[in-house]
């Protein structure tokens, strides 16, 4: 796996630092993308590859990452990947995985003292298992003075009082006892739905689908717009064809029509997308094309 080191851009009074843990070739491109044909690939290739893409392989290229923001004197943290030492039995990039996911925060100027706020687009395990750290045969959040903004709808649809489907599955319990009851037992959580606005420049809004509470991070500072999106998006096939989920999604149809709504927006008002997984350029601004959407300019991050 490719590892890569802090980068940042600054919209407006906002800096936005790009935290990448790894970037690889992750899955077959029709099987994290199901619906998406062969075509749609291929005849994009020149653009795909190598970044969001492995020909030979046809594997979709995905990076795990998280984002900084340095917004109005608080550092805030969106998504916090996937955590050391955690059983996710159903999950083999995932299980007892070992990273220096601190370490490199650390090497991108933010301890984990610093953060104030720590944003969850969602409950699944590869966003938020640095919510915490082991200590003393248990779990602590990872970040001792800060606030955890957790989707109402994803706290209530994978903790305790609700079943996934016909029964949680045995990762979804582990994800949620790890990464998300201990930041309730320090109240540290606050659970939002709707919209939720963090400070002057940043707001949390719903796009369930995904998950229930799957949602994206506005940020709008002077003529500076963008958007956070979690994981509507895996690939950058589903900004060409907004119709087609991912497999994770656990609601195919209500995921499309979020996405299609966030990348209409982007559109418009000109909001570079950001999105949870993208490698290369990790960000990236678009226009409409036929029925669709289409790559404009990708993101200029400068290594730090």
């Amino acid at each position: 796996m490719k590892s890569e080191s802090g980068q940042n851009i600054v919209l407006g009074d906002v800096e936005v630092i790009r935290v990448v843990e790894w970037q690889a070739a992750f899955a077959p491109a029709r099987g994290l993308i199901p619906e998406s044909g062969a075509d749609v690939w291929k005849t994009n290739e020149a653009w795909l590859a190598p970044d969001h893409w492995e020909p030979d392989s046809d594997r979709a290229v995905v990076a795990l990452q998280s984002w900084v923001l340095r917004s109005g004197g608080r550092t805030v943290l969106v998504d916090t990947g996937v955590g050391n030492g955690r059983e996710r039995p159903g999950s083999p990039h995932f299980h007892h995985s070992q990273g220096d996911f601190l370490g490199r925060l650390a090497r991108a100027g933010v301890r984990p003292e610093d953060v104030d706020i720590v944003v969850n687009t969602h409950v699944h395990a590869d966003h938020v298992g640095w919510n915490t750290v082991g200590a003393d045969g248990g779990w602590e959040p990872a970040f001792p003075n800060a606030q955890y903004l957790i989707p109402a709808a994803d706290d209530f649809h994978f903790g305790p009082d609700n079943a996934y489907g016909g029964g949680r599955q045995e990762d979804d319990r582990f994800v949620y006892e790890d990464s998300i009851a201990p930041v309730h037992r320090a109240g540290q959580a606050v659970l939002w739905e709707g919209t939720h606005r963090v400070d002057e420049n940043l707001t949390l809004e719903s796009a369930p689908g995904h998950t229930p509470g799957s949602s994206v991070l506005r940020l709008a500072s002077g003529s500076d717009r963008a958007v956070f999106v979690g994981d509507l998006l895996h690939s950058p096939v589903q900004i060409l064809t907004p119709s087609c989920s991912s497999c994770f999604c656990l609601d195919p149809e209500q995921a499309s029509k979020s996405r299609r709504r966030i990348l209409e927006r982007a559109a418009t008002e000109g909001e570079l997308l950001v999105p949870a997984h993208f490698g290369g350029g990790g960000a990236v601004e678009i226009r409409r094309e036929g029925d669709g959407f289409a790559p404009v300019r990708w993101a200029a991050h400068g290594s730090r």
